[in-house]
């Protein structure tokens, strides 16, 4: 059985989500799993809804997210992410379905940012293997 998983891709700082992007797909390829669907969104803050839409859909075995929110002059970063890891962590126990986290920071600069692309690689894994362990 391939797993089918969706994708929710935040375009801020698209130019790294870009990187991180193609690094999870190749992932997936790799892991046997298929990438079914994808949602792109503004910015991470904007993640859940379409978490739900897809985790909505049975045949999404898993959802992948991936952003990207870097350090500003305020605690902004710090709220956008613990609002939306929190909000996934719900929909993931909700629906019963894993709901892997790749998104990086907060409190990291644009530089810190390129050398974690990986983190979408690490939320590919995370899903596969949970859709795997939980059958």
């Amino acid at each position: 059985m391939t797993i089918k998983l969706g994708f929710v891709v935040a375009e801020f700082n698209r130019d790294i989500t870009y990187m991180m992007e193609i690094e999870a797909r190749e992932h997936a390829g790799f892991l046997d799993a298929e990438v079914a669907d994808t949602i792109y969104v503004p910015g991470a803050y904007d993640m859940p809804l379409a978490i739900k839409k897809l985790l909505e859909r049975d045949e999404i075995d898993a959802v992948v997210t991936i952003g990207c929110v870097i350090e500003g002059a305020t605690q902004h970063d710090e709220i956008v992410v613990q609002h939306a890891a929190r909000k996934i962590i719900d929909l993931s126990l909700e629906f019963g379905k894993p709901a892997a986290l790749g998104i990086s920071g907060p409190g990291m600069t644009r530089m810190e940012a390129t050398e974690r692309i990986d983190y979408a690689k690490r939320a590919v894994e995370s899903a596969v293997k949970m859709v795997q362990r939980l059958g």
